[in-house]
């Protein structure tokens, strides 16, 4: 077997997000039908991480091992799962990695943006794909904000809960560290950045709600303070919806 790293981008809005389920409508169940056709067999694919319904990805990873006697390049890979995909999900690109590389395991760390749109009225073309948000705030203000996530910190209260956590959690179960964390506004449009070396479940989700509520006046910005040092207990950490989340790049160590 050899096997491959594909990257792949998706418009999340008509799938019930990237892990297969057995009610189908996944974009990993999507993908892996498209390889079974190919292929004539069953494939399973293993993906960077996964990412909610409604979350979208410019540069999702994920790897596959192919039999050697399926003899495609690169470009054939992307043309042939491209005829076989809709349009909403689409292969990028495509590299051969070690036999014991792993896409999630090898990963150094993943950048995520969030899209705001401040406009009053939000266009249409614009829905499902940006938080619409029509309240005042302050630009400033959402940068401090931004800066106390940078570092190594405990995330519980930035996390909710799948509920098939290990049980006990370990003491750094919940420990991310982020690298860099900025807000861009070009005209009604905001950007927020993230990167770092793992996130949570809903964990940028959370950061951003919480961020955009300080930045507004709706919460102090020692809420977040405190929500990094369990001082506060059961923090009101607001969870921006799916659709303005993109996944944009997954780090690895490859020559």
């Amino acid at each position: 077997m050899a096997r491959m790293l594909f990257t792949c981008a998706y418009d999340g809005a008509p799938w019930h997000g990237w892990q297969s389920q057995s009610g189908g409508g996944t974009v990993q169940d999507c993908i892996e039908a498209a390889f079974s056709r190919i292929l004539k067999v069953p494939l399973r694919i293993h993906a960077a991480g996964r990412t909610d319904a409604g979350v979208h990805a410019l540069a999702q990873c994920f790897h596959a091992d192919i039999a050697q006697t399926c003899r495609m390049g690169s470009d054939e890979w992307c043309a042939a799962l491209n005829a076989l995909l809709p349009p909403s999900v689409r292969i990028l690109s495509v590299l051969a990695v070690p036999s014991d590389f792993h896409a999630r395991f090898n990963a150094r760390g993943k950048e995520y943006e969030y899209r705001i749109c401040c406009d009053p009225i939000l266009q249409p073309h614009l829905a499902g794909r940006v938080w619409h948000y029509k309240r005042r705030f302050n630009t400033a203000t959402l940068r401090r904000a931004l800066r106390l996530y940078c570092g190594e910190h405990d995330f519980r209260h930035f996390a909710a809960r799948r509920g098939n956590e290990p049980q006990p959690i370990p003491p750094t179960y919940f420990v991310r560290t982020i690298f860099s964390a900025s807000s861009t506004r070009r005209a009604n449009l905001l950007t927020i950045r993230f990167c770092g070396s793992g996130f949570l479940y809903r964990m940028v989700r959370m950061m951003v709600g919480m961020a955009m509520q300080v930045a507004s006046g709706a919460a102090p910005l020692d809420d977040i303070r405190e929500a990094l040092s369990y001082l506060q207990c059961n923090p009101s950490c607001f969870c921006a919806p799916p659709g303005g989340l993109y996944l944009t790049r997954v780090f690895y160590d490859l020559e």
